[in-house]
């Protein structure tokens, strides 16, 4: 059976349209028309398809109840860690629970650190009528992701992606965070600019990606040895690493931009404690713009990313797909914007080799 057509225009808000219409467009009582627009059992998968549909087309604004549920937070290692060491996963959290709060919504936080923690985490929200859906924090592996394939309730992912776009998920715009921060640094004159980063995340990769875009919109050469990179996100490894650099090839570079706050910090005291100074011999951007970067010493230039708009526009999204129309799954990027401070400026005419 097909749906009759709805009154008013298809695309357009009509205030005419009730759950009577829907129901009757259908063929369906007003109570199975109700039940399958919530999602509730008892309801056959292909009359609950053709409300869905005949509700999305008319526009009809589906109420989604969310007030008194569950939603489990699943926070990788990585996240974890940076919980205790760089606060970016603090602020996302931030924003995640008072939204939460807003929408009367209970945050259970999991910690998953491998394939096992999440399967259990996975059962404890299918068993649990109470948990509406889930979110994944700062998750790149494909065999977690792939475990979600066929799970019931929505999934949306924070700080990371899905490269197959199965699920939904929320990032900052990475790749032209990182390009604005370039233009910055090519505007000031600089052409010899340094990428510092930790590599292994999508996320971050997209910022390596945005560096190249910025160089080449430019004319200027991408090369290897303009990449450096280090282990961990610790600022003493970044000491370690300009300090190295400088000592075998002189002061061969006059920016650099790198992947995140904490080795932006360690970048500067490097390039300082092998005498140069920050900006008048090297210019240094971080990107996040965690608190501390405005009480180094000079004050750190950086890419101020939504880390509290991250976590709450994540559970938007999360309450969007609860109400049941079918869309296919969103990547949802946000924008950043830099902050100037005193880390950066014109490039010096001259570099030593």
């Amino acid at each position: 059976m097909i749906a009759k057509p709805l009154p008013g225009k298809r695309g357009k808000k009509s205030k005419r349209v009730r759950l009577e219409d829907i129901a009757e467009a259908c063929g369906v009582s007003l109570s199975t028309a109700s039940r399958a627009l919530a999602r509730e059992k008892g309801v056959r998968a292909e009359i609950r398809q053709r409300v869905l549909e005949a509700a999305k087309n008319a526009n009809y604004v589906v109420p989604t109840a969310v007030a008194g549920q569950k939603v489990i937070v699943a926070a990788s290692s990585a996240a974890m860690i940076d919980y205790v060491r760089n606060q970016f996963t603090l602020y996302v959290l931030e924003g995640l629970k008072e939204r939460a709060q807003a929408l009367d919504l209970e945050i259970v936080t999991r910690p998953i650190a491998d394939q096992s923690e999440e399967l259990a985490v996975l059962a404890e929200a299918e068993q649990d009528e109470q948990v509406a859906g889930l979110l994944f924090l700062t998750i790149d592996d494909e065999r977690l992701l792939a475990a979600t394939r066929g799970f019931d309730k929505p999934v949306v992912l924070l700080n990371s992606d899905d490269p197959f776009m199965r699920l939904s998920s929320v990032t900052p715009c990475n790749r032209s965070s990182a390009r604005l921060a370039t233009d910055h640094l090519t505007d000031l004159g600089h052409k010899r600019i340094l990428f510092l980063m930790r590599p292994g995340r999508r996320t971050i990769e997209r910022r390596y990606e945005g560096w190249r875009d910025g160089l080449l919109a430019k004319g200027l050469p991408v090369t290897d040895d303009l990449l450096v990179t280090v282990d961990d996100w610790l600022p003493e490894l970044a000491i370690q690493a300009m300090t190295q650099r400088i000592t075998k090839r002189g002061l061969d570079f006059t920016a650099v931009l790198a992947a995140g706050d904490s080795l932006a910090v360690g970048a500067m005291l490097g390039i300082q404690q092998k005498g140069f100074s920050v900006p008048g011999d090297v210019s240094v951007i971080g990107m996040d713009d965690l608190p501390q970067a405005a009480f180094v010493n000079p004050p750190l230039t950086t890419m101020h990313i939504p880390m509290r708009e991250i976590g709450s526009v994540a559970l938007d999204l999360l309450r969007d797909t609860l109400s049941g129309f079918p869309a296919p799954p969103r990547r949802v990027e946000l924008a950043c914007n830099l902050v100037v401070r005193d880390s950066t400026a014109k490039a010096c005419q001259t570099f030593s080799r």
